[in-house]
């Protein structure tokens, strides 16, 4: 058995999860508010006591976690974590997530992977990209997490920073969070997305804005959004040339909302990728983080 965490800025999900053959089950499933100090020492507990709640009669042969934010490149260090306190930075966060589990008992080699590429790895191991060998995922919500998988082998870069899709500069002079400015994220995403339709007094929530496809001030809101993810989408693709592409995140529970994507990004594309462009909507949803933390390998 293995454990795979989710660790959010809400909410800290983990599970485990068996294998059966080649293909990964979760048994069962741990959600937890994060602690609202996000705290190294709050974070570690919670962490270990939902270890403890799920080892119960299991042996745990691993433990991964996906980390909401920038890994040094032997994925044990996070460089930034952009909605967490300070003191997460430059941090072992393998070293501090063992001492939390032998603490309690738990004696496993523990693993941490950036979320967005846990989203990828669990979309190949159980979901859309199951025997695919390359492909990109991205997951719409409060930003855009991005996951790459080439030749079977997730991407990371000389310093552990590779697929950062989310940032890719698109238009416009718009200040993101990242330091950086005209990222898709600050258009493409629910945040950015939310403040439009405020200004214009709309509803904030995607879905309902989404609903109301048809009226022109809602269009003009959405149509950003979608411009900003297919100019995003395009560019990956003419970068990587990818099999598939697979949206996830809370924004692609919206009914049409790949079509959608589909048809304005092969508006960006050259001749020959229009017609190889393949959207998909992911199946599996927030359990691909899970599934992925839970295959993610100690490096060092």
């Amino acid at each position: 058995m293995k454990i795979g965490v989710d660790l959010g800025g809400h909410t800290l999900t983990a599970a485990l999860i068996s294998r059966d053959g080649q293909k990964p089950r979760i048994e069962k499933i741990d959600k937890s508010d994060t602690p609202r100090s996000r705290s190294v020492k709050e974070i570690m507990e919670a962490i270990a006591s939902a270890a403890e709640r799920l080892r119960e009669g299991h042996k745990i042969a691993a433990f991964g976690v996906a980390v909401p934010g920038m890994l040094n490149a032997d994925r044990r260090r996070a460089l930034r974590m952009p909605n967490f306190p300070v003191e997460w930075d430059d941090l072992d966060i393998v070293d501090a997530i063992e001492t939390a589990l032998v603490s309690r008992g738990i004696h496993a080699p523990v693993g941490i992977e950036n979320d967005a590429n846990c989203y990828a790895l669990g979309e190949g191991s159980a979901g859309e990209a199951v025997g695919i060998s390359d492909f990109v995922t991205f997951t719409m919500g409060t930003g855009i997490g991005c996951g790459i998988v080439t030749r079977g082998r997730l991407l990371t870069g000389a310093h552990g920073m590779a697929g950062e899709g989310g940032h890719v500069v698109v238009r416009g002079g718009v200040p993101c969070g990242c330091g950086g400015k005209g990222h898709s994220e600050t258009l493409a995403a629910a945040d950015g997305t939310s403040a439009r339709a405020l200004a214009k007094g709309l509803p904030e929530d995607f879905e309902k804005l989404w609903e109301m496809r048809g009226d022109p001030a809602a269009d003009e809101v959405l149509d950003v959004t979608i411009d900003a993810m297919a100019r995003t989408i395009a560019t990956v693709c003419h970068l990587l040339d990818p099999e598939i592409v697979i949206i996830g995140g809370g924004m692609s529970r919206a009914e049409g909302i790949g079509d959608a994507l589909k048809s304005v990004s092969a508006e960006y594309l050259s001749r020959p990728f229009k017609k190889l462009l393949d959207i998909r909507i992911s199946r599996i949803g927030s359990e691909a983080a899970l599934y992925g933390a839970a295959s993610v390998e100690r490096t060092a």
